[in-house]
């Protein structure tokens, strides 16, 4: 990955991924956080932050091994449609995909 704008955009998506997992234990579980008012409001705007950040990405290489579409399908569910985001689906990501995301960037960080 020679792209440093790449690499500082994959670093922030650790760092929110980081926020994400700290927001977690915070609150003891993942659906204590996102029933808690200021839980949910924190864990949606690292989602939307983590959806953006992958749309940027402009290496096609990585584009292909990252999640972008659907990153930036959630960040777009969130910012327009704020009151009607599922509270399951948002489990759900933050449960399985983002762990998986994470993994990902770990593995292309080398």
């Amino acid at each position: 990955m020679s792209n440093s704008t790449d690499l500082s955009r994959l670093e922030f998506i650790l760092e929110m991924i980081e926020d994400i997992e700290y927001i977690i234990v915070r609150y003891k579980s993942i659906s204590a956080a996102i029933e808690d008012r200021i839980g949910k409001h924190a864990l949606l705007m690292c989602l939307m932050q983590i959806g953006e950040s992958l749309n940027k990405i402009e290496s096609p290489a990585l584009k292909d091994k990252l999640p972008v579409k659907g990153a930036y399908d959630v960040r777009n569910f969130i910012a327009h449609d704020y009151e009607g985001v599922d509270t399951g689906l948002i489990e759900n990501i933050l449960r399985y995909l983002i762990p998986e995301l994470k993994e990902t960037l770990f593995e292309l960080k080398g």
